[in-house]
């Protein structure tokens, strides 16, 4: 089971951030424990910022792992040029290593669903290409999670989304997988041979 933390949450936004905002918290709250409390509080004091120092750690961890600008950019490339077979394979490749088994379904709102123990979810990537994204899509993705009684929403483009739509999917808990999400989803992309994206030809 994969434990959730809500959004909104200070630990959620500052994850977030650029690693040093926790940092620099965290030494913030060691320099007031220093001056406001006398030294045998000091440690008490100081280990509020435990917490703080763990989270730059893990937002330092992530951003060494994200995928560099040009690797998304190279991304975002390959899969607009790809056909929606091409695509719909390298999205199944791809969750499939993050654990989930991956099924294709035939739903109007809906491409694959994922099962990973009893968790359960659902993912919309038809509209890929689409320039610009509108509030229809997610209220019929979130409709069909609805109806089909499943935890997870996934949203795949890699255009842009409406203001409108952005606000929904986060009020729905609606997981987007845009540029950079989708490059750290999929193979780095290569023009041929096995274990990448491929272009199409042309």
């Amino acid at each position: 089971m994969k434990f959730r933390m809500h959004e909104n949450s200070l630990f959620a936004i500052l994850l977030r951030k650029p690693w040093w905002v926790s940092a620099l918290i965290a030494a913030a709250l060691i320099a007031l424990a220093r001056i406001a409390l006398p030294p045998a509080w000091f440690i008490y004091g100081a280990s509020a910022s435990l917490p703080f120092v763990v989270i730059a750690g893990v937002a330092g961890w992530r951003r060494l792992k994200a995928p560099s600008d040009a690797r998304v950019a190279n991304t975002v490339a390959a899969v607009r040029a790809m056909a929606w077979p091409a695509f719909a394979d390298a999205l199944e490749s791809g969750f499939k290593r993050e654990g989930w088994t991956v099924t294709r379904v035939e739903d109007p709102a809906a491409d694959f669903q994922l099962e990973q123990g009893w968790r359960r979810g659902i993912v919309s990537a038809r509209r890929w290409k689409a320039a610009r994204t509108g509030i229809e899509p997610l209220r019929d993705l979130q409709a069909a999670r609805e109806r089909r009684e499943v935890h997870d929403a996934v949203f795949v483009v890699v255009g842009e989304l409406s203001e409108q739509a952005v606000r929904f999917a986060q009020a729905h808990r609606i997981r987007l997988v845009q540029g950079p999400e989708l490059a750290a989803l999929l193979p780095a992309p290569r023009r041929g041979g096995p274990g990448g994206l491929r272009r199409s030809p042309g």
